[in-house]
C-alpha cells in the first residue's frame, strides 16, 4: 500500500460527469467539504464553460483532474498540455504512443501527467476487437514502463492491475484507478473490471476515482464521506 504523503481526503477524486456546469456547480455545492479532487471529463468540455467552471472549483479550494485523454500528433498534444499550466489543474491524462507521452511531459509544467494504459470497460474480448494479442496485465504494465520512460508522473489503471504495477515498476509512479465501486454493483454498469476502495489501496493506488455511486446516491454528501471514511481506515491500519 503506497505511503506517500498524501493527503487522505485528496485521494478520493470524484468524476463530474453530469451534463452542464450548471449542474456541476450544483452538486459541487451539495458536495460541499466531502469532496476535495475532482475529474473533469469530455461531457463537461463538449457542454461549453468547462474552463470556467475549472476556475471555479479552484476558486473554492478544490484540486482538479483534467480527463480529456489527449490523443493527436504530439506537437498538439504538447500545445493542449501546455495550455493547462498555472490553472490549478493537478492531474491531465494522455492516451497515445510514446512520442504523444513523450510531448505531453515535455510541456506539462506544474501539470501531473497520467498515461491511460487499459480502460476499465475494456475486457479480453474487447482488447481482442482492438488487436492487442497480449492480456491486460501484460499491456498495462508495458504501458507503465513506457509512461515513466516518456517523462509521465504515473498512470490511470484498474485496481486489478494495480498490484502487478507495484511489483514491477518503479515506485515513484502515481497510480489512479478508476473503475472503483463500494459494493459489488455491476448490473447495468458499463465498468467490467472494477475493484472496492479499499482493494485499490491494498493492491496499491494512490488515488481512486468514484463517479456513480456518489453522483447517484440519494445523498451524494453520504455518500462520498462513507468512501472517505473507508479510506481514512485504509491509511489508519
Amino acid at each position: 500500500m503506497p505511503k506517500a504523503e498524501i493527503p487522505v481526503r485528496d485521494r478520493l477524486i470524484f468524476a463530474m460527469d453530469v451534463p452542464d456546469p450548471e449542474a456541476a456547480r450544483s452538486l459541487a455545492t451539495r458536495l460541499g467539504d466531502s469532496v476535495t479532487f475532482y475529474k473533469l471529463g469530455l461531457e463537461l468540455m463538449m457542454a461549453g464553460g468547462y474552463f470556467e467552471l475549472l476556475e471555479w472549483l479552484v476558486a473554492r479550494d478544490k484540486r482538479i483532474f483534467v480527463d480529456l485523454k489527449f490523443f493527436d500528433v504530439p506537437a498538439t498534444v504538447a500545445r493542449a498540455v501546455g495550455r493547462l499550466k498555472d490553472r490549478g489543474v493537478t492531474f491531465c491524462t494522455v492516451h497515445g504512443n510514446q512520442s504523444m507521452m513523450e510531448a505531453a511531459a515535455d510541456a506539462k509544467g506544474d501539470v501531473k501527467v497520467l498515461a491511460v494504459t487499459a480502460l476499465t470497460s475494456l475486457d479480453r474480448g474487447d482488447l481482442d476487437d482492438l488487436g492487442f494479442a497480449c492480456d491486460v496485465e501484460a499491456l498495462v504494465l508495458s504501458r507503465a514502463r513506457r509512461a515513466l520512460e516518456a517523462g509521465c508522473d504515473g498512470v490511470v489503471s484498474s485496481g486489478l492491475e494495480a498490484a502487478q504495477l507495484r511489483e514491477h515498476a518503479d515506485s515513484k509512479l502515481l497510480v489512479v484507478t478508476p473503475g472503483i465501486r463500494p459494493v459489488d454493483n455491476r448490473e447495468s454498469d458499463d465498468q467490467k473490471r472494477v475493484v472496492t476502495p479499499t482493494r485499490a489501496f491494498e493492491n496499491g493506488a494512490n488515488y481512486i476515482v468514484v463517479g456513480r455511486p456518489i453522483r447517484d446516491a440519494a445523498d451524494p454528501a453520504a455518500a462520498a464521506e462513507a468512501i472517505q471514511s473507508e479510506i481514512q481506515a485504509v491509511f489508519s491500519e
